[in-house]
């Protein structure tokens, strides 16, 4: 195996995974504390469900760009990377759901096990975003060798895979394919988000000339997203009170009205990524969005925990005295930070790699950077430049435990 060129690390990149953890945390948050029946609830959700389109946008786009050189690396070393990073956590989580779901389920030994190696082969709950990229990662030799071969016409490769993404979201949002490849199941299927994925590779390929456009077309971006926001929600204010009877079902979460709006929330995220990382941006402010990035892995595998908590508590029962919204809101505040603790804890122990996808830290890294310079009886390593990147395998978030940037998880 040769050995790997370190890369410089693409901060802003890392720094839209918080932003996107924020945005699922918030899908659940409204599924289990807000009123389901609220014509507004589904409308939001269905703008939120753009988090799972843009977890594997990003996972292809920092796989890729983290083993461009995978010829070179060898497909041991590439899939025994992506078991300890992804394969461990997405085991190890499977097991706690299973056995915190357990009580009062009903289940003897036998249906039991069944249902385990159920879950294990569609995943729990939020989980199933590891199932999609884990089929990723047994395709991504393949599909890196086309993007590839075609990288002299992005536009094009880009452009087939949009058809085909429209083609068969819009089937299965009208029942035309098979039960296997609709709804439950459709959302676990490499096929329902092809798009994502290759344009994320294609943008890693391409990643300067993409990032120059973005930043000349910021604005632009951003009102054409607010346009495709609103012909979604008004899609769904009409589908949902059945005032056409072709608009299909307006809880479908796969809808070819919202692809739009996907491609353009994908894009302003990147841009506050680049503007969270900004060399003029306060220190405090890009620490915090690269501790963001470091805990989101930690966030997506745990939230549900904390979810389940509050339910249990009572937290939706709040609405009584306090606006659903806010209610909502604050349990979303609640929940993130709850993960944030728990993966700062967690990371700092032998079980660090297998439940947050992060490389083990110090205990005294916990302390303020004054206490940690004697702590540590010396001077403390300088925060990373922006922009300055070690090795992109370096273990860090969930970019990596989840996607791919070659770095841990």
């Amino acid at each position: 195996m040769s050995r790997r060129v370190a890369k410089p690390r693409l901060d802003h990149v890392d720094a839209m995974r918080p932003v996107k953890q924020a945005g699922v945390v918030s899908t659940h948050a409204l599924l289990f504390f807000a009123p389901g029946a609220a014509i507004s609830v589904g409308g939001a959700l269905m703008l939120l469900h753009v988090t799972r389109e843009a977890f594997l946008f990003i996972s292809a786009c920092m796989l890729t760009y983290g083993y461009a050189d995978l010829h070179r690396i060898g497909y041991r070393y590439f899939y025994r990377r992506r078991f300890i990073s992804v394969g461990v956590p997405y085991l190890c989580w499977t097991v706690i759901y299973f056995f915190v779901s357990l009580p009062g389920s009903g289940l003897d030994a036998l249906s039991g096990l069944q249902h385990f190696g159920y879950l294990l082969g569609t995943g729990y709950y939020q989980l199933y975003y590891l199932v999609v990229i884990m089929e990723f990662y047994v395709l991504f030799p393949a599909m890196f060798w086309v993007v590839r071969r075609f990288s002299h016409r992005p536009w094009a490769v880009v452009g087939v895979a949009f058809g085909v993404q429209v083609a068969m979201t819009t089937l299965m949002h009208w029942n035309v394919l098979p039960a296997y490849m609709r709804g439950y199941y459709a959302t676990r299927e490499i096929t329902s988000y092809l798009f994502y994925l290759v344009a994320g590779m294609v943008v890693a390929l391409h990643l300067d000339a993409v990032h120059d456009w973005l930043l000349r077309n910021g604005w632009r971006i951003f009102a054409a997203t607010v346009v495709a926001a609103a012909v979604a929600e008004g899609w769904y204010v009409v589908a949902a009170r059945h005032a056409v009877s072709w608009m299909g079902a307006a809880s479908d979460p796969l809808q070819p009205i919202v692809i739009p709006f996907n491609i353009g929330a994908i894009a302003c995220v990147y841009l506050f990524g680049v503007w969270l990382v900004a060399p003029g941006r306060s220190r405090r402010i890009r620490s915090m969005a690269m501790s963001g990035s470091d805990n989101s892995y930690s966030v997506y595998l745990a939230q549900m925990l904390f979810v389940y908590a509050l339910a249990d508590l009572g937290w939706r029962s709040l609405d009584r005295v306090l606006p659903w919204p806010l209610v909502t809101a604050t349990g979303v505040a609640v929940v993130f930070l709850a993960c944030v603790l728990m993966s700062s804890v967690l990371a700092r122990t032998p079980l660090a790699v297998a439940l947050t996808g992060r490389k083990r830290e110090r205990w005294s890294t916990w302390l303020p950077e004054g206490l940690r310079r004697a702590a540590d009886g010396g001077p403390h390593e300088p925060v990373r430049p922006v922009g300055v990147g070690a090795d992109p395998e370096a273990p860090r978030s969930w970019s990596d435990a989840a996607s791919a940037a070659a770095r841990s998880g």
